[in-house]
């Protein structure tokens, strides 16, 4: 019989031994670092004192920040089984990171190609553990929301469990994925949990990503209002500017290099073209340069002869 991976056992994320660790690693050392470095401000906590696992946490994913601010946001009775959905490609492609995330994050792998993994989300959810899953699947690349994959609303649909909606203002100005390095200027962060979803009867996952989608934009929006921060609509006006110059740049380029190769062309058709044939003049003087570059007497005066009129000519 084969082994089934600890990484794919659900009792492997409430591991008695591993709780304890975990805690110390998420929140005397994580918390304290991510919280030492921004000014954190959580909103609703007070909306989960009924929840009880399992559920799914969901947000919307722009920053290195992510992860680390919603666990540290939830109260510890629900963070600390929490299994954080992390991208096997990127996360578990080494030995060391995939312990590391896992330390951390109580992380296991979902798989962006293929199928190594598929339906362990759905065995952990059944086994009770809670879990973190970002529904864009990727971090923004501009701040601006992407839409919401469908298979956490699905889960959500099956498994008959909520999902708990977290907008992440500000994470994405303190530290986007395009940045090595953190903040070091203390910026602000505001993390906005709101009230518990559930999926309407007969509500297909498509419509209820889309509600969950809308719920996190409005939480982001009304909190970014509130304290003069910008807002998903003016990153996403800002994407679609700096797309439309990239694209104009792009036009301009391409433009330039067919005027190019129009040149290019031009230039070959007049190197091809047949050359003038040579006077008698201009034939004699490239005689007397292809010997020793002076012409002779005989020759200037046979030149000279040749260009006069013809009636000056003396008659033999």
């Amino acid at each position: 019989m084969t082994k089934t991976p600890r990484s794919e056992r659900p009792s492997h994320y409430r591991s008695p031994v591993m709780t304890p660790v975990r805690f110390l690693a998420q929140d005397v050392l994580l918390k304290s670092a991510v919280w030492s470095l921004c000014k954190v401000h959580v909103h609703g906590r007070e909306l989960l004192e009924s929840v009880e696992a399992p559920f799914i946490v969901i947000a919307n994913h722009s920053s290195h920040f992510d992860a680390p601010l919603v666990l540290g946001a939830l109260p510890h009775r629900l963070s600390k089984h929490v299994a954080t959905g992390a991208a096997a490609d990127y996360f578990f492609d080494k030995k060391l990171k995939g312990m590391t995330t896992s330390l951390f994050f109580n992380a296991y792998p979902i798989e962006r190609k293929g199928r190594t993994h598929k339906g362990i989300t759905a065995r952990l959810l059944d086994a009770g553990i809670p879990l973190l899953i970002f529904p864009e699947g990727t971090r923004s690349r501009t701040g601006a929301l992407s839409t919401f994959k469908p298979g956490v609303a699905g889960l959500s649909i099956s498994r008959n469990v909520p999902c708990i909606p977290i907008a992440l203002v500000g994470a994405f100005a303190a530290w986007p994925r395009y940045r090595a390095m953190p903040p070091t200027n203390h910026p602000e962060i505001h993390v906005v949990i709101g009230h518990p979803l559930t999926a309407m009867p007969g509500e297909v996952p498509t419509a209820y990503a889309d509600r969950m989608q809308r719920n996190i934009a409005e939480l982001y929006d009304t909190t970014a209002r509130a304290y003069g921060m910008p807002t998903l609509d003016d990153y996403a006006r800002k994407a679609a500017i700096k797309r439309a110059a990239d694209e104009e740049e792009l036009a301009r380029q391409s433009v330039e290099a067919e005027e190019r190769a129009l040149a290019d062309l031009d230039q070959v058709d007049k190197d091809a073209e047949p050359q003038a044939e040579a006077t008698p003049a201009q034939a004699a003087l490239t005689d007397d340069l292809l010997t020793d570059g002076t012409p002779d007497d005989e020759t200037k005066h046979r030149r000279r002869h040749s260009s006069r009129p013809a009636k000056h000519r003396k008659k033999g």
